[in-house]
């Protein structure tokens, strides 16, 4: 894969047992383009793959439900494997990130049945696995397995992690922790190679709030021996859902949702059944969907908390919000109001909902900021959104967007998973007709997203491509 960006999923799985993976008539064989069929019709220049093609100008309303939270979901699938006993996971997004999750699980071990949304996992026999180098890199969160892992089975081979390019993402706060646990971790050759005769309850001290770190190191240390004290955790509601998993499986876990977790370490833990909440990134970005199209959209069971930054700079630009013990709503003008927005650590505005921000302030009033401080290269959706008319500068990590009367459709390339939702926004309002490719970076966050903005009257379709594309 030298050359490629790291975030597609190889086409090297055709080994991939997707049929295992059939509930009912439906299988996730509808995602061709990760998995592609050896009998399908290809050309040397590349493969058949799906696109979006949007036909824009159509108001959004409407209720909906979204799907369970991917980023939690992949938490908990990096920690299952510390649970002796089975566990039944429920509302599990059926996308292309947990299924490769769940094969990388089956590789240490894990026996996985898929029965709808809910997943049935039984980890009391695992083993070193082989992990395929692709299929490591193809998702970033399979780093995230090294300690929980370790503190299962002692030793285990890993190759590095991949993930979106959305910019760099060290691992070097990972690695510190496991180390004050224990942990004896070497990159060898692009593998890293993890042994420990026992992990030990440490203080650890976060030199950034990282989530991705806090969710290691928290789930490596609940099987550690004694107390461990994490300062200046991340306090992101994946960390919270994360700890309350662990905790239902017998863990001891205090300070959730705090900078300063503490950790009182198990022999051992057990099983249980655990649902996996609504996705907070889904939801904003379906509401935004809803106020760029000034429409009236509202998502229900979700946390309307995590919906607070989001929800406040809708209202600084005009929308009307209203919000209730598990939905919010978003009616929003014709056009909305220039806004200045920040990416921060939670509580902030998410990173992960600043390019769909972004599209929704091309079609508001006047200059807008967005300031990405937590990915340097998150930047995939300007040039494809100046395509279609945007006026978008870009001064270091500072997105300039100077509000346009029209946005026009064009065929534009998703870059990374958030930056082909922007697009998708982008279209929805587009004079004439948008075709979105490299949709394989959606289906990454979104399970079917283009049923969910067809429930809300979008003008939207999923097609097979007529030319093979380059996997890029």
């Amino acid at each position: 894969m030298n050359g490629a960006i790291s975030c597609h999923i190889s086409l090297k799985f055709n080994r991939f047992p997707w049929h295992k993976f059939a509930t009912g008539a439906e299988s996730v064989i509808r995602y061709p383009e990760f998995i592609p069929d050896r009998k399908a019709p290809r050309k040397e220049a590349g493969y058949f793959m799906n696109s979006l093609v949007i036909r824009g100008g159509q108001r959004l309303t409407g209720e909906i439900e979204v799907s369970g939270s991917k980023n939690i979901a992949l938490a908990i699938l990096s920690s299952v494997v510390l649970a002796e006993e089975p566990v039944v996971l429920k509302n599990v997004p059926k996308i292309s990130d947990t299924l490769i999750k769940t094969h990388l699980l089956e590789v240490f071990g894990a026996k996985i049945v898929w029965d709808g949304d809910n997943l049935h996992i039984d980890c009391s026999e695992l083993k070193a696995g082989d992990a395929d180098e692709e299929m490591v890199r193809s998702i970033r969160t399979s780093f995230y397995m090294i300690g929980p892992l370790l503190a299962r089975i002692g030793k285990l081979d890993m190759p590095a992690p991949g993930g979106c390019k959305i910019g760099a993402r060290p691992v070097d706060l990972h690695l510190k922790g496991l180390a004050a646990l224990g942990a004896n971790i070497e990159l060898d050759g692009g593998v890293y190679r993890a042994f420990s005769d026992k992990l030990r309850g440490t203080e650890v001290y976060l030199d950034k709030p990282s989530a991705g770190a806090t969710q290691h190191i928290m789930s490596t240390a609940s099987l550690a021996q004694g107390t461990t004290t994490i300062t200046n955790a991340a306090m992101e509601p994946e960390i919270v859902a994360l700890g309350h998993f662990l905790n239902r499986i017998g863990a001891n876990i205090e300070g959730l949702g705090t900078s300063v977790i503490t950790i009182q370490g198990k022999q051992s833990l057990s099983g249980g059944t655990y649902k996996i909440p609504a996705d907070r990134i889904q939801a904003g970005t379906f509401l935004l969907a809803g106020a760029i199209t000034g429409g009236d959209v509202k998502v229900n069971d979700i946390l309307p908390e995590d919906q607070t930054a989001v929800v406040n700079k809708l209202r600084e630009a005009g929308a009307m919000i209203e919000t209730g013990a598990d939905f919010v709503r978003v009616a929003a003008p014709s056009r909305l109001n220039h806004v200045h927005v920040v990416t921060m650590p939670h509580p902030g505005f998410p990173t992960d909902i600043q390019q769909p921000m972004a599209a929704t302030l091309c079609m508001a009033d006047g200059l807008s900021y967005i300031e990405e401080t937590i990915y340097e290269s998150r930047i995939g959706h300007i040039m494809e959104l100046n395509r279609m008319g945007a006026k978008i500068t870009q001064n270091g990590r500072t997105a300039n967007i100077e509000g346009v009367n029209e946005l026009r459709g064009a065929t534009v390339y998703a870059s990374d998973l958030r930056a082909g939702a922007a697009l998708c926004l982008a279209g929805l309002v587009a004079h004439g007709e948008t075709v979105v490719k490299n949709i394989h970076y959606i289906d990454r966050g979104y399970e079917s997203i283009e049923k969910t903005l067809q429930s809300l009257g979008a003008d939207i379709t999923r097609v097979m491509d007529s030319e093979p594309q380059k996997v890029l």
